[in-house]
């Protein structure tokens, strides 16, 4: 695609090697240099892509514009937090964490930048496998173009349709299809080299560039958006940190990787040098005959597995953003039992296949899908470039001096193929600015859309002198069990809690107060996952417990939840009893809390697996002959289920404070009277004196994001059955 469209009167053996040269050097400069040698090392605890860097400079600054972080999540152990050593840089973290507008601006460039790479899972999909079913074209039997558009939607809609199933179930097939591509390029490239033109190991030479642009000018100058094709699957290695080492990366391009795309570009160029008349489907024709098919099979597979890579990888991308309260509430599945992160979203994959096909259809235009894909690349990079810069200031502490020197030497290359790739934009380029500006919309329109909830929440929180002037009864009747009671909050007691105490007659003897939130760090480990305290005095028995994930975590519906957090508050109440510096003389209740491990041995408490089988004793008592047939053939057809519960009680020998027993005691006895999932069923809206564009992105934008995604209580895993929900409206 480089040497077509404005470069046809420049089809010769110098601007062949010229364009060779610059692949070379961009091979070179970018994916090795940049990517292989300094991003590989910007790893968040192993994961690597956009919002690691986010993540990475939100933790060593105060960037972040979530709302509940808290001094205590600087204490989990992925968190790596140090202070700046260099006033410089301490000067200039001051002056950007006091603006609110740099970190917008800085959120802004980061939702732009996952929004191109879910552009790109759909670009990625079209263009490779458009790009490989031509060569059908050049075999004995020649195929319409409305034949291969029908194959290739075919194709796309069975890569698309057995998403569900899970990459693991497929994914052993993907080495050896990577590896035998690999060498049949590798293979081929060496063959032309010799047979066509070895003088073309000379275009690594950058003397070759500089007479490729004195030939062709301005129109050189437009084609590097072709060249820019070559490095496109760069950035999908650097966000795949995280399912691989940095090492074996390394070495898999050095090694495998940089050679053969290398030697395959320069057998190109031997061939073209020789051929001019087969410059539009060099690669194809460059094959010799007697493996053409071989490597047209190798081709198509490898194609369908760089497509999955972009599915899995924009799952993944969807999958933080909704983590970091950016992405409305999808669905997620987990693929592998044993492989953790392998997750699948139905409704962004149908969406996907729609947005793909579509393209598809539309273009049937590899040059035009080039062209978008092309601008999407360029425009990633320059943006992971700009990040890393600051990572380099901000995590890294190098000076400013270095930061400025690798922002200005790759933005400048990076920079030439941006604009570049600009010129495309009438030309197919549009399309990933247009893709990448709704998903941007969407993610921005929800995350405002969550701030300004939760600042409500904030400054309309119930006051604690309200709470205690109730006394521990709280002015009503308190029946056994235990009320969970879902906040966004981290701190203080939400405002819809005062509903349920001025006009419910009854509330549980138990109280607790539950936040899940999301932290800056990839993963965090199940013994720093629960932080519990105190809301009020301990006749009081109100509690919060604080939930917390990272970006990549999985909520997983183990069933599991209540008997964790029931040894979370009995650890809680047993380690607050060894030190009494942490309570007052009627408890603690100002807000501090602890982090705890979830451990029966640490809680004072013992647990007791019982099995139960859910076999219903009413039809196995009957004595009809018919419901006896019929509980028969229902056995055979579906065997009973067993599943495990954990009945908690004290310990016969232990000798503890008479008030902490009875605090668990009455801890057990709640639980066994069952819990109750207390949420609120929030309708946000726009005050009247808002401005109108404010009304539209909240009243229309956000309340149209919020009916149309998953509710809070289905995305929680949260039992229907024990729901509670309470309406409630928010004027922000």
């Amino acid at each position: 695609s480089t040497l077509i469209g404005n470069l046809e009167d420049h089809q010769n053996e110098e601007a062949i090697f010229g364009a060779c040269s610059l692949i070379f050097w961009t091979l070179t400069l970018i994916p090795l240099c940049k990517y292989v040698f300094i991003l590989l090392a910007a790893d968040d605890n192993g994961e690597g892509g956009t919002f690691a860097l986010y993540s990475l400079l939100c933790r060593h600054a105060n960037f972040s514009l979530l709302p509940n972080q808290q001094a205590s999540d600087e204490e989990l152990s992925a968190y790596r937090y140090g202070p700046s050593t260099h006033s410089n840089v301490s000067l200039l973290k001051r002056l950007l964490e006091k603006q609110k507008r740099p970190r917008t601006g800085l959120l802004i460039v980061v939702l732009f930048g996952a929004s191109m790479v879910i552009g790109d899972g759909v670009l990625t999909s079209a263009i490779a496998v458009m790009s490989s079913l031509p060569g059908l074209q050049y075999s004995g039997k020649k195929l319409t173009k409305g034949a291969l558009l029908l194959l290739a939607c075919v194709i796309l809609i069975s890569l698309f349709a057995l998403q569900h199933i899970g990459t693991h179930k497929v994914a052993f097939m993907f080495a050896p299809i990577v590896m035998l591509w690999l060498i049949s390029i590798f293979c081929v490239g060496l063959y032309n080299i010799i047979h066509w033109n070895p003088k073309v190991v000379s275009a690594i030479y950058p003397y070759y560039i500089i007479k490729f642009f004195r030939e062709t000018g301005r129109d050189g100058w437009i084609s590097l958006g072709g060249i820019l094709l070559s490095i496109t699957g760069t950035e999908a290695m650097y966000a795949d940190l995280g399912h691989f080492t940095a090492v074996s990366i390394r070495l898999a391009f050095v090694f495998a990787i940089y050679p053969c795309l290398v030697v395959q570009y320069m057998g190109q160029a031997a061939f073209l040098s020789r051929n001019l008349h087969s410059i539009p489907n060099s690669f194809f024709e460059s094959i010799p005959d007697p493996v053409f098919w071989p490597i047209f099979v190798v081709a198509t597979l490898s194609a369908v597995v760089g497509s999955q890579a972009t599915i899995t990888a924009t799952f993944s991308v969807i999958k933080q953003c909704q983590a970091l309260g950016c992405f409305p509430r999808v669905k997620i599945v987990h693929t592998s039992k044993h492989i953790y992160g392998q997750i699948y979203i139905p409704e962004i994959n149908w969406m996907l296949m729609i947005l793909t096909l579509s393209i598809t259809i539309g273009f049937q235009d590899t040059t035009l899908i080039g062209n978008a894909y092309g601008l999407a690349t360029a425009t990633l990079m320059f943006i992971t470039t700009f990040l890393v810069a600051l990572v380099i200031t901000f995590v890294w502490q190098k000076s400013i001096w270095i930061s400025g020197v690798f922002l200005l030497f790759f933005g400048i290359i990076e920079g030439a193929y941006l604009s570049a790739a600009l010129m495309k934009v009438p030309q197919g380029g549009w399309l990933p600015l247009v893709l990448s500006f709704i998903f941007m919309m969407i993610m921005y329109i929800w995350h405002y859309g969550m701030c300004l909830k939760y600042n409500f929440d904030m400054h309309n929180k119930v006051p604690l002198q309200w709470l205690l002037g109730l006394g521990p009864s709280l002015g009503i009747v308190r029946v056994p069990g235990i009320g969970l009671i879902y906040t966004e909050l981290a701190t203080g007691i939400p405002a819809i809690f005062s509903h349920f105490v001025t006009n419910l007659p009854a509330f549980h003897k138990v109280l607790v107060f539950i936040c899940v939130k999301s932290v800056p760090v990839p993963y965090v480990s199940s013994d720093e996952r629960f932080v519990v305290g105190r809301v009020c005095p301990r006749p009081y028995r109100m509690y919060r417990c604080i939930v917390r994930y990272g970006y990549k975590d999985i909520q997983q519906d183990d069933g599991d939840f209540e008997n964790q957090l029931i040894q979370s508050l009995a650890e809680f109440i047993h380690m607050e009893a060894g030190e009494p510096e942490f309570c007052t003389s009627e408890g603690s209740f100002d807000g501090r809390m602890m982090v705890t491990r979830s451990s029966s041995i640490q809680s004072g408490i013992i647990a007791t697996e019982i099995e139960d089988c859910s076999e219903s004793s009413s039809v196995q008592s009957s004595k009809s002959s018919a419901l006896l047939s019929l509980r028969s053939v229902y056995d055979d057809e579906n065997p009973p289920v067993r599943k495990q519960h954990i009945r908690f009680h004290l310990p016969a020998n232990q000798i503890m404070d008479s008030a902490i027993q009875e605090e668990l005691m009455d801890l057990i006895v709640a639980k066994e009277a069952g819990f109750a999932y207390i949420m609120g069923h929030s309708y946000v809206k726009a005050r009247r004196s808002s401005s109108c564009f404010k009304k539209f992105v909240i009243d229309v934008g956000y309340t149209f994001l919020r009916k149309n995604c998953r509710g809070p209580s289905v995305d929680l895993n949260i039992p229907h059955i024990n729901l509670i929900e309470v309406g409630m409206t928010y004027y922000v």
